[in-house]
């Protein structure tokens, strides 16, 4: 049995994601924690396999904070960090603090069974709106990587451009203005050091987040 703990200030929320856990089997849902700082004398107590842990919380502790502490005292918790997928730290930082997982708020029901299922047997899951397969790369190891210095949000939109997708696609895709998708990538770009979409897929290759073709540039 997988037992798992939802921490969000959203109690609501928190009835959904138990709901939807309490359908599946060998899941069961132990506590819930409306702060960081409950969390971890929910965790403490219980023990829990899984922490699905929001980002944003009011209170002196945020998901990262309480992501480092929770690990301290339970050691053998995998925290899924939650987001709405604003501007939220890239998934490298919460591998950093300790988390195993990365899922939007918005995210099917499927995904977040599969992300539960996946971290409890001791593998990463990233949201895949958030970061393609490809993209795990970094999670698994490439702290060096530059693109960990993308939010969640200009993460998406690089993966969506690597893929070859045009702005209005990409604003079609996530809801966004064309001018909206514009600005993210000239942000991407200030932040990777580079000024074409060319420039963009020579960086992913070389840092093994995508393969290179025979014959490209």
């Amino acid at each position: 049995m997988i037992k798992v703990i939802i921490v969000d200030d959203h109690a609501l929320f928190r009835a959904g994601l138990r709901l939807i856990l309490a359908q599946q089997d060998q899941i069961e849902v132990v506590g819930e924690a409306p702060s960081g700082e409950e969390a971890l004398r929910v965790a403490k107590r219980l023990e829990p396999d899984i922490c699905l842990m929001d980002l944003q919380m009011p209170g002196g502790m945020g998901g990262i904070e309480a992501t480092r502490r929770l690990l301290r005292l339970v050691p053998n918790c995998r925290i899924i960090a939650l987001t709405v997928l604003g501007d939220d730290p890239f998934p490298g930082q919460l591998r950093d603090a300790g988390a195993m997982g990365y899922l939007t708020k918005g995210c099917p029901a499927e995904e977040l069974v599969k992300a539960v299922r996946t971290v409890a047997s001791g593998r990463p899951y990233v949201d895949s709106s958030v970061a393609q397969a490809r993209m795990l790369a970094d999670w698994d190891g490439g702290a060096g990587s530059p693109f960990k210095e993308l939010s969640a949000r200009e993460l998406q939109v690089a993966v969506m451009i690597l893929d070859g997708q045009r702005t209005q696609d990409i604003s079609s895709t996530l809801s966004l203005s064309p001018k909206t998708v514009s600005t993210y990538r000239q942000r991407i770009y200030e932040k990777l050091g580079v000024h074409t979409d060319v420039d963009l897929t020579r960086l992913a290759m070389r840092h093994g987040l995508i393969r290179e073709d025979p014959g490209s540039l």
